[in-house]
């Protein structure tokens, strides 16, 4: 192959993680100078803070208006983890696992939580499970959006609105980035630091009546920790979803996440967002079109994510060589990026298929994708060169 001239350009912002991800175009440390910092956060001011950062989620997801939404620890996990640990068990559950995070939801299911009933559907990485299997008179527990493997649900359409189950949705590197049919969630949980920016250890939890109405008619067969206790006296604990928070939050974070919010909302709200994401992903599925060395990890187009886009390699002479020296010929080209400052953390993630990981949610910006694929092509082409 012809051996590319080194790109004259870099990109401005070269970080391309996955989570947590860059943040938002001319952040600097000054936005977090209003931070309620040295203050209880149980004080009358701290409260409003952390009530001004729901109602300004609320004002750019518009979940209806009888969802809740609660700040929780331990980011997208905590979130989620609180969920599975107070609504499962009351009715046989279904978990849909194509990637890394929704296996590990399998995992607390089955193992920790022991449910009694669980129907595991499950698919390799770059597919979707068959999601018409999916049975709605049970909970069905899954990722909107494949964190690890780029492959997203294409809409809700699949899921009944006149379902019996709950649906427990994973959405961290979805929600503000795709659209999420409310009608069709029941549990919607997600952090900070996916496609806002934000700063990480807390989650957000949002719950519609049919789950509160679960949470208090449901009692779990085994002990909650505190930090999963949503209910008080057999009743929806509202003061979560008020401000009031289960353990102390980091006041900074939470000044971080407003300054996330209050960004989304000068580029038109969620509209805005979502676009940036199409966008961004754009560029990249437009240079696969026209690099026959790599590919995109999901298989059909319509559930490709556009946050998370996971890649591999299908060079010929590369997918010969035994599956060790593969991986190393991406480490290393992940590496030679890294070094020229041209791209940061762009390596698949340690349980998915070998291959790139690229972030294109909202806080990227487009043009620093336009010069990262150039670097993409002189870092393979350099490898390939090491190889011969």
């Amino acid at each position: 192959m012809t051996m590319p001239a080194k790109p004259a350009h870099k990109p401005s912002n070269p970080r391309f993680s996955s989570g947590p991800c860059t943040k938002r175009p001319g952040w600097t440390r000054d936005a977090l100078a209003d931070a309620l910092l040295g203050r209880s956060h149980r004080s009358k001011d701290g409260k409003a803070r952390l009530k001004l950062a729901i109602t300004r989620t609320r004002a750019i997801l518009a979940p209806p208006e009888d969802f809740h939404i609660g700040i929780v620890p331990g980011s997208d996990t905590g979130a989620f983890e609180a969920a599975l640990w107070s609504l499962l068990g009351a009715r046989g559950v279904d978990v849909l696992a194509w990637e890394s995070f929704g296996k590990g939801w399998v995992t607390d299911v089955v193992k920790h939580l022991k449910v009694d009933d669980v129907r595991i559907l499950e698919a390799d990485y770059g597919v979707l499970p068959d999601l018409t299997k999916a049975d709605f008179t049970r909970d069905v527990v899954f990722t909107w959006n494949g964190t690890t493997s780029g492959v997203r649900v294409p809409d809700g359409d699949w899921i009944p609105a006149d379902r019996k189950g709950l649906t427990l949705i994973d959405a961290t590197s979805a929600i503000f980035a795709q659209p999420i049919d409310w009608s069709k969630a029941d549990v919607v949980t997600y952090s900070w630091q996916k496609v806002l920016g934000g700063e990480g250890a807390h989650g957000m939890l949002i719950l519609s009546p049919r789950a509160i109405a679960r949470l208090e008619s449901h009692v779990p067969a085994w002990p909650l920790p505190k930090l999963f206790r949503l209910t008080k006296k057999g009743q929806l604990n509202a003061a979560i979803f008020e401000g009031e928070t289960i353990n102390t939050p980091s006041m900074l974070c939470v000044e971080d996440y407003l300054d996330a919010l209050a960004w989304a909302e000068s580029i038109g709200g969620l509209k805005g967002l979502m676009a940036r994401a199409d966008a961004n992903a754009r560029v990249v599925f437009d240079w696969i079109a026209r690099t026959p060395w790599i590919e995109n990890l999901a298989v059909d187009p319509a559930t490709r994510s556009n946050t998370s886009v996971c890649l591999r390699i299908v060079d010929a002479d590369i997918l010969a060589r035994p599956e060790a020296e593969q991986a190393a010929f991406v480490k290393a080209l992940v590496a030679r990026l890294e070094a020229e400052g041209a791209a940061f953390d762009i390596g698949s993630h340690r349980d998915a298929p070998v291959g790139l990981r690229i972030w294109t949610g909202a806080t990227v910006e487009t043009a620093d994708l336009e010069r990262l694929t150039p670097w993409l092509d002189w870092a393979f082409a350099v490898g390939k060169s090491d190889l011969a």
